[in-house]
């Protein structure tokens, strides 16, 4: 039995884990943190645990405690993992971190896009981006594990045959991407009420969005090249779900690219590449931990459109996370991520 500690449980990432890591017949969550909420027992702040966690309550942050666990999940925004992880690590607990502290390799870049100063540079070293169908190789051996965001994982997992096989022009990517709601945490923000998100939909950060850096990082270690990427993301009034509409152009049109994502994905237990002619939808993935993927060249051109989804707080997160930790402790990657996803 994997001994997990959650430090960071009150977010929808943190709810997510608990929900997932309740049908896990080797994981048992012991200790979960929020300095907001110490005390409160997690099933009075989500009803739906009732039955799974009793008698399990929100504590301080205290690495002693924290220590004594196998693993550690950081459901946590930007910057909190720095100033626990390398404790931790030190005293022998495996890290599994949801924000984005660790994702980026250069802590320079980092900075630059979060505002401020990395503050564990010296673990970068350590950190394996915890995209599976990459480096589950990596993950297998790693003490510290970054696991991707959701726009990153959605927009990667649709690129990767492309550009694996060299056969897409890498200068001219382009990701057309919208999220639920969810995505934008649990924080109030006036962008995320009903009011506001509802029956409409926007773009936003187009002149930049965090997860950039992500994503060109991942499509430029596959395509063995520097990478032009447009990343525009949008919001859109649902709660849960991705969908990134790719694009990029191919030199050879005689590839049969269906092929081609069918073989790289086909050991790939959490990708389902769809029949020619697909168009998957967020709802199919809804609660399931899984990237639904269609290949399309209209009119026979030279222009390729792949159509991915996943959920965002699954597949995009915490899903995500419990597959790392399946990978990490040798367990059947897909103990505890079985189910199917939630219609209608």
């Amino acid at each position: 039995m994997v001994k997990v500690g959650i430090v960071g449980g009150t977010g929808y990432t943190g709810v997510e884990l608990l929900r997932l890591l309740a049908q896990h017949p080797q994981a048992e969550v012991a200790v979960i943190t929020s300095r907001s909420e110490a005390g409160l027992a997690v099933a009075d702040m989500y009803p739906n645990l009732r039955g799974h966690y009793d008698g399990l309550a929100f504590s301080v942050p205290d690495v002693k405690t924290l220590a004594a666990c196998d693993v550690v999940f950081f459901a946590t925004p930007h910057g909190v993992a720095h100033a626990l992880a390398g404790e931790l690590l030190a005293a022998g607990t495996k890290v599994i971190d949801l924000s984005a502290d660790f994702r980026l390799q250069d802590a320079d870049e980092w900075a630059k896009w979060y505002g401020q100063p990395h503050g564990a540079p010296d673990l970068l070293k350590d950190a394996v981006y915890g995209l599976p169908e990459v480096n589950r190789e990596q993950i297998r051996q790693a003490r510290l594990i970054a696991v991707p965001g959701c726009y990153p994982t959605a927009t990667q997992l649709g690129f990767l045959p492309l550009l694996e096989a060299g056969i897409a022009d890498a200068s001219r990517l382009i990701a057309d991407c919208k999220s639920g709601v969810s995505g934008a945490g649990r924080g109030a923000a006036v962008g995320s009420l009903f009011c506001e998100a509802g029956e409409s939909m926007k773009a936003y950060a187009v002149k930049g969005h965090r997860h950039l850096p992500e994503i060109t990082q991942g499509l430029r270690r596959a395509a063995g090249t520097d990478v032009g990427l447009t990343f525009v993301p949008h919001l859109t009034p649902m709660i849960r779900g991705i969908h990134s509409t790719l694009y990029a152009t191919v030199a050879d049109t005689s590839v049969d690219l269906q092929a081609l994502f069918e073989k790289r994905y086909a050991d790939e237990p959490f990708v389902d590449v769809m029949p020619a002619g697909s168009h998957p939808e967020t709802r199919s993935v809804r609660g399931a931990n899984v990237c639904r993927i269609a290949v399309h060249r209209p009119q026979g051109g030279d222009l390729v459109v792949v159509l991915s989804v996943i959920d965002n707080l699954v597949k995009g997160a915490s899903g995500q996370a419990v597959q790392n930790l399946n990978i990490l402790f040798g367990l059947d990657e897909r103990m505890g991520l079985s189910h199917a996803g939630l219609l209608p």
